[in-house]
């Protein structure tokens, strides 16, 4: 297993370097600059900001200057941020974005997981039929139309919670944000909990165990979950690097101070060195979920071997 994990982290080298050259050369064929404003700056002032960045420099010196420092651990510089460099932005609102995406997953986790296997086990009856349609629903509405009608309905309406901003003590700040990152989880992890549930109670094993007169809840738990929690399992590493990534939107929407919302100014504002740090560090979670997730194969199914 370790020279297995040893393998996919050079791998995930090389892919990071492709993700850093095509954010890299897309960011810099965008129109506009990180210093072009609504009044133009006097060009004494911009020639000088353009060499203090290095954004004088033909390209592909640039393109090496920031290979060479994020080899060594830096990020650079923020360009609309001038007293932070990157790296602090980034562990500033990593804790916020982090904290949302782990809520929101472990609450999909619980709900969809349950809304699966008691569809599974009351199939084709009215419980499987309302959980389908729920999930479906769940599925087909995107997170900047639940967000608004969330903050219309708990925080303006009935007021038990508030519309936005973020208190580091405040447990109700996280509520309606978190609940829109895992209300399409839930849907996607119950249809998917559902359709492994079902095959696995109509597997011969489980026939044997019935046989042998066996309660059903012990037939669920000790025989049919480990087989349908695999494809669930292969599930979670793209969900949890998509709950991380998604909640862009939704920082934005409530007003959060974590990544996603200083990536959408950074967009904005042509900050390239803050759009490569962010960029660069959903990359990295995505492959350490996707690693982590390979990894945990080997201890729901004995059968996996790793070359």
């Amino acid at each position: 297993m370790l020279s297995y994990a040893a393998k996919r982290l050079f791998g995930a080298v090389a892919t990071l370097l492709v993700l850093i050259t095509l954010a890299f050369f897309l960011m810099r064929s965008a129109p506009g600059g990180p210093f072009d404003r609504e009044r133009a700056l006097p060009p004494e002032i911009e020639t000088a900001l353009q060499r203090a960045y290095h954004l004088d420099e033909p390209l592909w010196r640039q393109y090496l200057r920031y290979l060479g420092g994020v080899a060594h651990g830096d990020l650079g510089p923020s360009f609309q941020y001038p007293d932070y460099r990157v790296s602090e932005l980034i562990a500033a609102g990593a804790p916020v974005s982090l904290k949302l995406g782990a809520s929101a997953m472990l609450l999909a986790i619980m709900f969809g997981g349950a809304a699966g296997v008691g569809a599974a086990l009351r199939r084709n009856g009215p419980l499987d039929r309302l959980l389908m349609v729920a999930a479906l629903a769940g599925i087909s509405v995107p997170s900047y139309v639940v967000a608004p009608l969330l903050i219309l309905v708990f925080a303006v309406a009935l007021g038990w919670l508030p519309a936005g901003g973020w208190s580091a003590h405040g447990f109700g700040d996280a509520i309606l944000p978190v609940v829109t990152l895992a209300l399409p989880q839930i849907a996607y992890i119950a249809r998917l909990m559902r359709a492994s549930m079902s095959e696995a109670l109509d597997a011969n094993f489980i026939r044997t165990a019935r046989a042998k007169g066996l309660p059903m809840r012990h037939i669920v738990l000790r025989h049919a979950m480990p087989a349908a929690l695999m494809p669930v399992l292969s599930y979670l590493g793209p969900a949890a690097a998509g709950v991380v990534t998604g909640s862009v939107v939704v920082e934005q929407i409530f007003g959060l101070p974590g990544i996603g919302r200083y990536f959408v100014l950074a967009a904005l504002n042509r900050d390239y060195t803050l759009v490569l740090g962010v960029v660069l560090f959903y990359g990295v979670l995505t492959l350490m979920f996707n690693l982590v997730v390979d990894l945990l194969y080997g201890a729901l199914d004995p059968r996996v071997r790793y070359a």
